[in-house]
Parts: C-alpha cells; sequence; structure tokens
C-alpha cells in the first residue's frame, strides 16, 4: 500500500467482509470489524490500496502457485462484467450495455465495467472453478472529462485492459517454472489484444467469426539453394471459408472432452490456417452444437495443441461466469456506495480476493464440513457445495474456534455451551 504501516487494515476489512450482514457497504464491513471509529483512516486506506492493487494480486498469486496443487500448465480467463450503481457522482460510472437483460429486458445499465482475470482450475471432488485475482476498469472515453485530474486516470480500451492484465501475469507464472494460456471471448479476438499478448509469451484460446478471413497455410520452403530471394511468404493464397467446411459432411471426429466437469462426447473439425490477426499459423477447430444444429469455431495461436485441448480449456471459460455471479451476489460487489473512482477499484478487488481466499481455505476440507444440508432434506446432500456454503463454513469455523478458546479457559454450563452453537448455527 501507499504507508506500509497501514497493512495491517487490510485483514481487519477482509474479516469485515466475511462476517457483514445486509447491504455490504463499506460502512457495514467496519461495523462487522468493530472498527466504526476509525471509519476515515479504513476510507483513506482504501483509496490508497486502489493504486496498489497489482502487488496485493501478486502476492495472493503467489500464495496460489505455492500452496495449491496446479497443473505445469495455468488457464487464465478474461472477460468483462459490469456492477451496478447508483447516483450521478460515482467515478468512472456510466451507461452500458446489460448482458443480463433479465425478465425485465433492460437493454443498458448503470455503472462500471471490470475487465476482469481469473485462474480456472479443476478441484479433484467439486470440478472446474475459477480464482478471481485481478480487475482493470474500463471507463468510456466520453466519461474522463467528469473523472477529476488530481485522479491521474488515463484512458484505454477493454483490449489495451487485457493486455495489462496479460502482462502482469505472464512473468510471474514463468518465474514460477510454468506455462500459460488465456482464453478469451470472441470480443477480445482482435489485433490490438491478440498480437501484444502474443509477445507476451503465452498461448491464446478463442472463438472465432463463423466469416473469419483465414487464409491456407503457405508452402514450405525449398531445400537451400533453391529459395527465391526475399522473405518468406507468412499466408497462404487460398481463402478458407469455415461455413463451408462447417457444411461438408466429411472429415468430421469424435472424441471424449472433458466439458463443465463431465466427459462428453464431442464431434470436430481441426486444421491448420493463417490469420491476418494473430499474424500467422493457428489451430482451428470447429465443433458440431450438442443437438446437430450449428456449429462453432474455436482457435489456438499455438498450433501444436489438439483439438481435445482447445475445446476443454474453452469450456472453463465458463467458470468466470460463476465468478461474476459470485463476487455480486455472496460477496455484494457494486454495493459498497464509494465515489473516489481508486476507491472503487479497491473495493471491486477486495471482493475478487475474498472469493480466491474463501476456495484456497476450503480447497481440502471434506464436503461434510463445508455443507451440511440435514436440515434441508428437500435439497440434494451431494450437491457441490456452492461459494456461499464455503463462505459460511468459514464463519462457523472462525466461531466454533472462538467458542472453543472461551470454553477452555472457563467453565462454562453446557446449556450455555449449546445455545450457543444454535446461535452460531442460526447466524451462518
Amino acid at each position: 500500500m501507499a504507508n506500509v504501516k497501514c497493512r495491517w487494515r487490510l485483514p481487519v476489512l477482509l474479516v469485515g467482509m466475511l462476517f457483514a450482514h445486509g447491504r455490504r457497504t463499506v460502512t457495514t464491513w467496519l461495523r462487522a470489524a468493530g472498527v466504526s471509529p476509525d471509519y476515515q483512516d479504513y476510507y483513506y486506506f482504501l483509496s490508497a490500496l486502489g493504486r496498489k492493487t497489482n502487488l496485493v494480486a501478486s502476492a495472493l498469486l503467489v500464495l496460489l502457485l505455492k500452496h495449491l496443487p496446479l497443473p505445469d500448465r495455468l488457464l487464465a480467463v478474461i472477460d468483462d462484467t459490469p456492477t451496478k450503481r447508483y447516483g450521478p457522482c460515482v467515478e468512472g460510472a456510466d451507461i452500458h450495455r446489460n448482458p443480463t437483460p433479465g425478465p425485465a429486458n433492460l437493454k443498458y445499465v448503470y455503472g462500471h465495467i471490470w475487465v476482469t482475470l481469473s485462474l480456472a482450475v479443476h478441484h479433484p471432488v467439486f470440478g472446474p472453478l475459477a480464482l478471481p485475482l485481478m480487475a482493470m476498469l474500463y471507463v468510456r472515453q466520453r466519461t474522463m472529462a467528469k473523472i477529476p485530474p488530481c485522479r491521474n486516470w488515463v484512458f484505454a480500451t477493454k483490449l489495451v485492459l487485457a493486455v495489462r492484465l496479460v502482462e502482469w501475469i505472464a512473468p510471474i507464472v514463468k518465474k514460477a517454472g510454468k506455462t500459460l494460456w488465456v482464453v478469451v471471448d470472441g470480443g477480445y479476438v482482435k489485433q490490438p489484444f491478440l498480437r501484444p499478448a502474443m509477445r507476451a509469451g503465452v498461448t491464446i484460446i478463442g472463438r472465432l467469426r463463423k466469416d473469419a478471413a483465414l487464409t491456407s497455410v503457405p508452402p514450405p520452403r525449398k531445400p537451400p539453394g533453391q529459395n527465391p530471394v526475399g522473405k518468406p511468404p507468412t499466408y497462404g493464397k487460398k481463402q478458407i471459408r469455415l461455413a463451408r467446411l462447417a457444411a461438408h459432411p466429411g472429415g468430421w471426429q469424435k472424441a471424449e472432452c472433458n466439458v463443465y466437469g463431465k466427459m462428453t462426447i464431442k464431434v470436430f473439425k481441426t486444421f491448420l490456417a493463417t490469420y491476418w490477426v494473430t499474424g500467422g499459423l493457428i489451430r482451428v477447430v470447429i465443433v458440431k452444437a450438442d443437438d446437430g444444429h450449428g456449429w462453432f469455431p474455436f482457435f489456438s495461436t499455438d498450433p501444436n495443441a489438439t483439438a481435445v485441448e482447445i475445446i476443454e480449456a474453452y469450456a472453463d471459460r465458463a467458470t468466470i461466469e460463476q465468478d461474476f455471479h459470485d463476487v455480486k451476489e455472496v460477496w455484494g460487489a457494486g454495493q459498497q456506495q464509494v465515489r473516489n473512482i481508486w476507491t472503487n477499484v479497491a473495493v471491486y478487488h477486495m471482493n475478487l480476493w475474498m472469493h480466491t481466499l474463501v476456495e484456497m481455505w476450503s480447497w481440502d476440507r471434506p464436503h461434510s464440513e463445508l455443507c451440511d444440508r440435514r436440515a434441508s432434506p428437500w435439497d440434494d446432500a451431494e450437491r457441490r457445495p456452492s461459494h456461499a456454503d464455503r463462505r459460511k463454513s468459514l464463519q462457523r469455523h472462525i466461531i466454533e474456534h472462538e467458542l472453543s478458546g472461551l470454553v477452555s479457559a472457563w467453565q462454562l454450563p453446557r446449556k450455555i455451551i449449546d445455545l450457543t452453537k444454535r446461535l452460531v448455527a442460526l447466524a451462518t
């Protein structure tokens, strides 16, 4: 943070987030942590934290690499999401397209847009999930005039912000001796993102447009002495029509893929092509829809990647959508009611980090400890614990630990202990 002497305030706020109830404003964090009299100091701390989120996120990523059994090839997911805000004085907020219109069909939402990076992992029992680490706030160019100059905010597009996220995580992963794949949706399959991200040494997995301007692979170079003068061609001369290939009945293959945590048979075609957006050779995979009607084209900037690897990697992109749901519904992202743009950056990251910390704590915990559905016989007892279940389990763990400390220090009556346990169950 801006002042290392204030670092102790971060875990205090995290504890307040864990036990806060109702609307998840910063004031409810402070009340839950019992530090309401010092509220001004904590607001100043959050403003400073917003400028140093990359340092905290780096420390959290190193913690993940050290303590979780992660594979040698990591998969990062990048996507953007809005958080709803209220009031015209919220710095950086504006009207954006609403990706989830809902029954009311609200096409637009007023708030912030966050370009977010999560690390997609596979839990040995609970399947695929994502650990959010860092985000960049996208501010529209027309909104820049409303931000005070003292904030030192610089305009950047979503594509540039996504590149910054890749450039942040790539050196850390490389230093840990691991390789990195990054999966994005079709909105990020554009030259301003792809080429700088590839220069950072990562492999990009994404979804192609169905009318993508693909070309064939150039012919191999002739033996030495027979090559023409000049640079060898990067792109082939023959255009590749994805719709025509998808409509052709031949060339389809089948393979078993781990999609959304289940083994599924996928029907696909795969081939090499050149693409001017990536600047060279790519591996293309056309996947037939499960109902047999329709198809989806995906690609990898690593031509040596297999079709199964590409299909499974893109399927894991869905884990970030669950992250967006959890940080909004469980942790209340967007409810913090702060106006300073750097404070907004800080509180959104607090929600991301708390999500990841709870998942880390619950990683090796048994199902019975994370989720007890005996009081809900209508529910499936074997269903995977939700993130809300993991959060409540951590709350119970902390309160019971405090209670056991009191019991060991004081000879409390059994009735008092039983009553306290029932109150803990109701509170969590």
